[in-house]
């Protein structure tokens, strides 16, 4: 049985988390020791460091597969020897090569002994005589050769410059000094001079995004503002250092600068990496420390690069998001000038602007991973939550809990700026605001065929269908390419053919409501197409096509 002494960490061979063995203590299996340093130095001459830092576990996944290495390498060696491949040295051979060794010690140990000081003098003035240790070396070493023709010769300092000119090289760096192994370790590894430099190292992903943005908070005037989230309103423009709304975007400015610094860090600390986003107004952009005026955002941080020696993180991505924010409280992209009337509908058009992270099944870009993460499970992963009323499944219990509020117990969270009546959705209360109170209508044009729309949302997926004929919902059976779920939904009737919807007069079935609807027309006689010729009147579009053709064909 195998001892068990487990750690939790990474396999250093296959890096896989969990309870582990130590690559360097003593194990017992079936009685037998093992250290599976030792198995990797044997079968595979791979010497493994000891790192304190690092992992020196090994799973049992790794274990399994060095035992079989190692019980291989042993029936190799057997059948070696065995086709004396491999010789075992003769006894003549072991005394040769101990009396060697012993001859060895022999020369390291052996001293003169001098008669007198004078004596004593010239020995050591010959032993500090290079040429003369030398010369000894050399008749040495020649006399041992003589007697043991298979020792090769000892390299000397001219032959190691072709031998091994790396250790030279460090050599002659060092005559003449005197060293500590840290002092040696810049010279052996050059990267390790530079280690303590590069600050990047030590630097965690959130510290360095707060570096960054640190920088374009504290060096210019933008104007930092909270984004859709529970806390922030969709009646104002929430502080983002504190929980005050305000109406416009310029008694907002004049709030922040009341934040101290400390606010700013405070309010940077307090975030999580994943989710961490700053929108910001560059109306106006400006440097702080030498009032220049830029026009944009990347602008700034070039220019506190070059101009006032500032570094940023530049392997890392963006973060800060630009913003025009006007007085009538419309959000303005940087970037493209798109106009948006909420901040929920501009953020989510910020994500194809910053592709930080990419959707591997719809690659679909967000700013943040946190954002990446909801569009997988709202989008890709099928939900479990449904609804006792209407069997609609849903993908969290929040989304649950909002459709139940919204659509069956319909909860009114929207209240009118103007008044006191309250809304289902931000939509009605838009059209009340129009209506009622003289609110200017909001029209979104499309600039390719001039429709008009009265939400973003309409005219954004007018121009994914129909401009620029995005598919990205594919039949799996058949492989066809459809703009939105509800049309593959109505596409998969043609594979599994059910016949859903029946009549509930003549009991006939269809697989399509809307052919249930139009059949439905025949029962309550609506002859809604009437002939421009004779005036004879039909159930169905297609029956009066073929009134035209045989009847009045021109």
């Amino acid at each position: 049985m195998d001892s068990i002494q487990s750690l939790h960490g990474k396999c250093r061979c296959c890096l896989k988390a969990g309870e582990h063995r130590d690559v360097f203590k003593e194990y017992y299996c079936d009685g037998s020791r093992e250290v599976y340093f030792d198995i990797f130095l044997e079968c595979f001459n791979v010497f493994l460091s000891k790192s304190s830092d690092k992992s020196n576990l090994i799973c049992v996944d790794c274990i399994r597969k060095l035992r079989d290495a190692d019980s291989f390498r042993k029936m190799v060696v057997d059948a070696e020897k065995q086709l004396h491949f491999v010789k075992e040295p003769t006894d003549l051979e072991k005394k040769q090569e101990l009396a060697f060794e012993v001859e060895l010690e022999v020369l390291r140990e052996t001293k003169p002994e001098p008669d007198d000081d004078d004596d004593y003098m010239d020995i050591v003035n010959k032993d500090n005589d290079p040429e003369n240790d030398n010369a000894t070396l050399a008749r040495d070493e020649a006399r041992l050769r003589a007697r043991h023709p298979a020792l090769r010769a000892l390299p000397t300092r001219d032959s190691l410059y072709e031998v091994c000119p790396q250790y030279v090289m460090h050599l002659d760096v060092l005559q003449g000094k005197e060293t500590r192994s840290k002092d040696i370790e810049p010279l052996l590894n050059p990267e390790a001079e530079n280690k303590q430099k590069n600050d990047q190292r030590h630097v965690t992903e959130k510290v360095a995004h707060i570096h960054n943005a640190l920088l374009i908070l504290e060096h210019s005037n933008v104007t930092a503002f909270k984004g859709k989230s529970k806390q922030a309103s969709r009646d104002g423009l929430p502080c983002f250092y504190c929980k005050d709304i305000f109406d416009n975007i310029e008694a907002l400015r004049t709030h922040q600068k009341e934040h101290k610094n400390s606010d700013i860090k405070k309010s940077l600390n307090s975030l999580s990496p994943y989710c961490l986003v700053i929108n910001v107004d560059i109306t106006d952009l400006t440097c702080t420390l030498c009032d220049t005026s830029l026009n944009t955002l990347q602008d700034f941080k070039n220019h506190l690069e070059s101009k006032h020696d500032k570094k940023f993180y530049t392997k890392l991505e963006d973060r800060v998001i630009p913003f025009k924010v006007p007085m009538d409280n419309n959000y303005i992209c940087q970037i493209c000038s798109l106009k948006s009337e909420s901040i929920g509908a501009i953020e989510r058009h910020m994500n194809k602007h910053f592709r930080n992270y990419n959707c591997d099944k719809c690659d679909t870009g967000f700013v943040t991973s946190h954002r990446l993460n909801t569009h997988v499970k709202t989008i890709h992963v099928e939900g479990s939550f449904q609804c006792e009323t209407c069997k609609k499944v849903f993908s969290s219990q929040q989304k649950l809990k909002s459709h139940v509020d919204t659509v069956h117990k319909m909860i009114k969270r929207f209240k009118c700026t103007k008044c006191p009546e309250r809304f289902t959705d931000y939509f009605r209360r838009y059209q009340h605001l129009v209506k009622i109170h003289g609110q200017a209508e909001l029209e979104y044009k499309c600039n390719v065929c001039d429709k008009v729309y009265a939400r973003r949302f309409m005219l954004s997926q007018h121009m994914k269908r129909d401009h620029l004929e995005e598919r990205s919902v594919q039949c799996e059976i058949c492989f066809s390419k459809f703009f939105a779920r509800k049309e593959l939904k109505m596409h998969m009737v043609k594979h599994n053919g059910a016949k859903t919807f029946e009549c509930t007069v003549c009991k006939k079935a269809y697989s399509r409501k809307k052919t249930l609807t139009e059949h439905m027309r025949i029962h309550n006689n609506d002859r809604r197409f009437s002939c421009t010729v004779c005036g004879q009147a039909f159930v169905q579009n297609c029956s009066l096509k073929g009134h035209m053709k045989t009847h009045h064909r021109m």
